[in-house]
């Protein structure tokens, strides 16, 4: 019997790559990682000491964007034109940290809910008083926090509270008192010096708005500060709130450099984890001596 010959197979040449289809796929990734962050939550670099001694500069956050609704500032790259319409809207609960959109420019500040809507706030000599009654401001033991590189502990900034510790560590003493809202929430917050910002008039929450200020009150351009200043000029549209802070992810000291081999070196381990959601607690009638 003859053999049966097969037909020969020809080789196929390999396809090439479908940059249509690779383009398809980052983008949908691309809109995934956006609407994420417009809708969920998103990290978040703390550049300035406008809210030591809770937040540091080198600190990396992780912002909830859902808690009060979803208005305009909500996109993550704020792409959407300014409006005071919010979905499914709810209101901050005092001492919330926040970020929020100041009325003259395209970036992020981050600051404390002090005031809600239909409040009556002033300040007087740094002492928040909310519908005629002084917020509790109890002196608690200097904070003593190291030096480097992200917190110089600039003199211009922090006169005379630059020294060297026992252990031969250049540290920066912080006076701190102790503010209670009252929600019980409570936390830390420096003011060290007297400026015009320990003084503002009274002035009545409208509705949809809220008050905002930082913790480190002698540095922090918020609510009490003009526009021209490159504050808030008083009380925010919660429309132009777009989340809330909620814990620390990682803080770095400033100390690394390109090289990977120093990043771990400039790790503050102690930041790591930490929540930002201010403690609630019975308030009390003390004040400030």
């Amino acid at each position: 019997m003859a053999d049966v010959q097969q037909p020969r197979v020809q080789p196929t040449e390999p396809e090439g790559t479908n940059w249509l289809a690779e383009m398809r796929g980052l983008l949908l990734m691309l809109l995934a990682v956006i609407g994420f962050h417009s809708f969920v939550a998103k990290p978040f670099y703390i550049p300035s000491i406008s809210m030591m001694p809770n937040l540091l500069v080198g600190d990396q956050l992780v912002v909830s964007k859902y808690p009060y609704g979803w208005s305009w500032v909500s996109a993550s790259l704020h792409f959407l034109p300014r409006s005071k319409t919010r979905i499914l809207p709810a209101t901050p609960a005092y001492g919330d940290i926040v970020i929020v959109v100041p009325p003259d420019r395209d970036e992020d500040y981050i600051k404390r809910v002090v005031g809600l809507p239909g409040d009556r706030i002033a300040v007087v000599n740094g002492q928040i008083i909310l519908n005629g009654k002084p917020v509790p401001q109890v002196a608690e033991p200097p904070l003593e926090l190291p030096v480097d590189p992200n917190q110089p502990c600039d003199p211009d900034d922090f006169p005379g509270l630059r020294y060297r510790a026992a252990d031969g560590k250049q540290v920066c003493e912080l006076p701190i008192f102790r503010e209670t809202l009252p929600n019980g929430a409570t936390y830390r917050i420096i003011d060290h010096r007297q400026q015009p910002l320990d003084n503002y008039p009274e002035t009545k929450i409208p509705k949809g708005y809220a008050f905002l200020m930082g913790d480190n009150r002698d540095h922090s351009a918020d609510s009490r500060a003009p526009v021209i200043e490159k504050g808030l000029g008083g009380p925010v549209p919660l429309a132009d709130i777009g989340g809330r802070a909620e814990f620390i992810t990682y803080s770095l000291s400033g100390t690394e450099t390109w090289n990977p081999l120093t990043w771990y070196g400039a790790l503050r381990g102690y930041r790591a984890s930490l929540k930002l959601r201010p403690m609630i607690v019975q308030p009390k009638a003390a004040t400030r001596p």
